[in-house]
């Protein structure tokens, strides 16, 4: 099975350790994966904003970047959800058939959690994580893809890991992508209730299948000095014996050194590493 990596734009920007452990976890499970070079974004931020002629050419990239593979893999249930759902609107609007065929014909785009579940059938991933975690399932993941346990069934298997449950999990954080902008008081106070409800289970690390959800609760939580570490699902479900001593017990409180450090190349390098090992 030949697949491609769908970053996504914040990975890509911010986290890109993110997207190496997916690229690590993959290919540990005898997948081949691949990182197109040529993906932009997947047209979310313009759709969910109104904007869907502008979100035309941009559907038009994501198709062709993505054409001639098995499957597309994202870390991402939010971006996952815009591919499935909103990319035939696109389509259907721009009153381009070719657009249309090209989106109906378009390899399936899976969030990481169906990939493994679904398509490998594997829960139990040979991850080793020894930490107390609690898990936040994103909004777009849990109704949007309708994800519900599986992110939960491949987190139980992790060998070492302590779960705590989360009050009021299914309970959105707050960040919405431009809802933050637009509504950022009603914003603050949602991810601020997140953010009790995390430093309530004693965990040292919360987890959740999107950077953009954890980028918003970490930063309460870091400005409050929880000392709870926020990581990427991929990330835990990649970390082995190896790992162990390299989690933090701290968010980083400075996001714009993690920006500075992203970008694709990293990515590509991230790849090249995983080609040649």
């Amino acid at each position: 099975m030949k697949v491609a990596l769908m970053v996504t734009c914040v990975n890509d920007a911010m986290f890109p350790d993110t997207g190496k452990a997916v690229v690590r976890l993959l290919r540990r499970l005898g997948v081949e994966v691949e990182f197109p070079a040529a993906q932009t974004c997947c047209a979310q931020p313009m759709v969910n904003t109104g904007y869907l002629d502008e979100a035309v050419p941009v559907v038009r990239t994501y198709v062709d970047a993505f054409a001639g593979y098995d499957a597309v893999v994202t870390p991402s249930g939010s971006c996952a959800g815009s591919a499935r759902h909103q990319h035939g609107l696109v389509a259907r609007r721009s009153g381009d058939p070719a657009l249309e065929r090209a989106v109906a014909d378009a390899p399936p785009t899976y969030e990481l959690t169906e990939f493994l579940v679904d398509v490998l059938g594997v829960t139990d991933v040979g991850a080793y994580f020894p930490h107390r975690v609690t898990y936040h399932p994103t909004c777009h993941s849990l109704r949007m893809l309708g994800v519900g346990d599986r992110p939960r069934r491949l987190l139980e298997k992790v060998r070492g890991i302590r779960l705590a449950e989360l009050p009021g999990a299914a309970e959105c954080c707050g960040f919405g992508g431009t809802f933050a902008v637009k509504n950022a008081e009603t914003s603050v106070a949602m991810g601020s209730d997140k953010a009790r409800h995390v430093r309530e289970t004693g965990a040292e690390v919360l987890v959740a299948g999107d950077n953009s959800c954890l980028m918003h609760i970490g930063g309460l939580l870091s400005r409050q000095q929880a000392g709870v570490r926020v990581m990427h699902l991929a990330e835990v479900l990649a970390a082995t014996e190896d790992d162990a001593d390299q989690v933090p017990t701290e968010q980083p409180a400075d996001l714009a050194a993690q920006q500075s450090a992203g970008r694709t190349d990293a990515i590509q390098h991230g790849l090249e590493q995983g080609a040649t090992s």
